[in-house]
């Protein structure tokens, strides 16, 4: 899924879409997810016991975050992984635990859903930001009532004035940015990374996972990390292999398995960076 070019090559199967959509970003989202399915020959679904999608291959207006190649194919042996539980776990993982309030920005995307749900349960208070009512009402209503007054939807960065914790799932501008106080910490995933404008404060990395140091044959690096060292939610489809786990991870997080999948990592020798 990750290169579709070599993927056709290998199966001998294939389309003129295959080789037009990624021609142009523009056309890989114009196609709406379609060309993602269409175009991958069955045989990669019997060949491996584990598919593991990034980037827009799981893009939730695409399709659904996985759940369409669940859906196209309801009878596949193969488990399809977006991995992104255990990018939730590990940007979780970073917030220190005396940390009573965040600045929460993406608030209702898949990740940023997932990481209110869950801090909320921890009574730590999370600043939504959002412009849409809707979707934060929908979010709220997710938690258990008596957690549900621990998220508070917010439309100005403003609000997060006096916050020292932002967690950044949506480009913030060096403009946006100055509304942070001196000394935040800026957790992040969005891609691409914001810019470290700040000075006065400190930035996280996208969330990643060191593999085992007795991993061998890594020939190449992910994006921008070091050798050993891949994006959180492509360990959490290695985890999910190395588990066992029958089940697809697709569409919104299950936020009650963030903790499980954490844990699993690191039995089997995964480390945060």
């Amino acid at each position: 899924m990750g290169a579709p070019l070599a993927g056709a090559f290998l199966v001998g199967a294939g389309s003129i879409g295959l080789v037009y959509v990624h021609a142009l970003a523009f056309d890989y989202l114009r196609a709406m997810g379609y060309s993602n399915v269409e175009v991958v020959s069955p045989r990669v679904f019997e060949a491996f016991p584990l598919l593991s999608l990034a980037a827009l291959n799981k893009n939730e207006a695409l399709n659904g975050g996985g759940t369409l190649f669940v859906n196209k194919h309801p009878d596949l042996r193969v488990r399809v992984v977006h991995g992104n539980t255990l990018t939730a776990a590990v940007i979780l993982n970073e917030i220190p635990s005396n940390v009573r309030e965040v600045f929460l920005t993406g608030a209702t995307s898949k990740l940023g859903r997932a990481i209110a749900l869950y801090l909320c349960r921890k009574k730590i208070r999370v600043l939504m930001f959002t412009v849409s009512s809707e979707r934060f009402v929908k979010i709220q209503r997710e938690a258990p009532p008596e957690y549900q007054q621990y998220l508070v939807q917010v439309t100005k960065y403003q609000a997060a004035q006096n916050c020292k914790t932002w967690i950044v799932g949506k480009w913030l501008s060096p403009r946006e940015q100055r509304w942070a106080p001196s000394g935040t910490h800026f957790h992040q995933f969005v891609v691409p990374p914001i810019i470290g404008f700040r000075r006065d404060c400190t930035y996280g990395k996208l969330a990643a996972m060191r593999l085992p140091k007795d991993v061998q044959g890594l020939s190449s690096c992910e994006y921008t990390m070091e050798r050993g060292v891949v994006h959180a939610c492509h360990a959490g489809g290695v985890v999910h292999f190395l588990e066992g786990w029958g089940h697809h991870e697709v569409g919104a997080i299950d936020v009650d398995r963030i903790d499980v999948v954490w844990k699993a990592a690191l039995k089997h020798g995964l480390a945060p960076v």
